[in-house]
């Protein structure tokens, strides 16, 4: 069960962070949020704001749609 119940956001948040080598708590100081937040977000259970998506995005050196989609996204390689 989502904690949102709005929408779901889909992420490849977990994907592009072990690509870079950063650990959950790396990349929350990176954003400014507590290393459980990026586990509720790559996990699906958290929809992040705007603010917090541009950031994740940013520190993972990503542009925001590669990250984040309103439809599910392939996470294999």
């Amino acid at each position: 069960m989502s904690r949102n119940s709005e929408e779901p956001v889909y992420n490849l948040i977990e994907v592009a962070r072990v690509a870079l080598g950063l650990s959950r708590q790396e990349l929350a100081d990176k954003v400014g949020v507590h290393y459980q937040t990026i586990g509720y977000l790559e996990r699906e259970e958290y929809s992040p704001s705007l603010v917090l998506a541009l950031r994740i995005a940013n520190a993972l050196n990503q542009e925001v749609t590669e990250l984040f989609s309103l439809t599910p996204l392939k996470k294999g390689k």
